[in-house]
């Protein structure tokens, strides 16, 4: 019998900020990985890797800033030491708990390089803050660099482009894993932003928003089911008002329609709905399922979410 295929999509509160909180909380995320493992999931696996990431980067600014004579790190090299070290938690968190459960099982992490779009609007109109808040002389240095900054409360942050994921380098090696029955960390943070310049690859400075690079894993890989982990139970309509309502499904009809309305929060839960369009598309067998991860057993993770699909069952 053919296994289903999920990809999940692990948000910020699945693994934490600090070292120690981000070993903590793989811990826990791998019991539930764990589960869908014994109910015979094929189970790719892609992570969120913003704080690490910026932690990382503001690091390596600062070791540059002291000692000048080093060259500055790139944000693309950012995101592959952020991925390194995230599915180093993840992986031995996962390896672990299948032993405990009886399980010998391979487990995986693909250091990924996402293509994208140079000619991306997201270039021109960058959006994500990342690195310290500096002074107004310091952030007059990085503009002079060619680099994008904005006000924030206490002087000035560097902003960066969120392009849209276009193709996943690394996909016929995670697709040879998955058939080699492995479980397989892949597109950590979004996978490393990469401009194709004729047979070569460059990274770019941006970062990709991994709710969409996973709907594009999810694609390649072929998935059943795209489970997107985050800090609510439901997609609720009317967020935050007196007439929130939490939604158990969704047609992919409808979840375009409150896009189009702006019915969801840019950077928050907007993108996790258009990933799952992306994912589900004109597909009746595929499913996207939003939720957080408050239960080790499968179907009551499934069932206590909000449910994207086709059309309604």
């Amino acid at each position: 019998m053919k296994k289903k295929k999920i990809v999940i999509a692990l948000g910020h509160h699945a693994l934490g900020t600090t070292l120690p909180e981000q070993k903590k909380a793989a811990a826990g995320t791998a019991k539930a990985i764990a589960g869908f493992i014994k109910e015979d999931y094929q189970v790719v696996i892609t992570h969120g890797n913003g704080p690490q990431a910026g932690m990382i980067h503001m690091a390596m600014a600062e070791f540059c800033r002291i000692y000048p004579e080093y060259t500055a790190t790139p944000m693309s090299v950012c995101s592959a030491m952020s991925q390194g070290y995230i599915g180093y938690d993840l992986q031995n968190a996962i390896h672990t708990e299948l032993l405990n459960c009886g399980i010998y099982k391979a487990v995986s992490t693909v250091l990924t390089q996402v293509v994208v779009d140079p000619y991306d609007d997201a270039f021109y109109h960058p959006t994500k803050v990342i690195g310290r808040v500096m002074n107004a002389e310091d952030a007059e240095l990085e503009e002079r660099k060619g680099n994008h900054v904005v006000e924030v409360p206490g002087g000035f942050r560097r902003i960066i482009a969120a392009p849209k994921p276009m193709d996943i380098i690394e996909a016929e090696s995670i697709r040879a894993l998955l058939d080699a029955d492995q479980v397989v960390i892949a597109c950590g943070g979004g996978g490393i932003p990469v401009l194709r310049q004729g047979n070569s690859l460059k990274g770019a400075s941006a970062i990709i928003e991994k709710d969409l690079a996973a709907a594009r894993l999810a694609c390649a890989v072929d998935a059943d089911l795209l489970l997107i982990l985050t800090g609510v139970q439901k997609v609720c309509l009317r967020f935050g008002t007196a007439e929130e309502i939490a939604v158990d499904q969704m047609t992919v009809d409808e979840a375009r329609g409150y896009l189009t309305a702006g019915e969801f929060e840019a950077g928050s839960m907007a993108p996790k709905i258009e990933a799952a369009v992306d994912f589900v598309g004109s597909s009746d067998k595929r499913k996207t399922v939003i939720t957080r991860l408050e239960e080790e057993k499968p179907d009551r993770v499934i069932a206590g979410g909000t449910v994207i699909l086709h059309a309604k069952e």
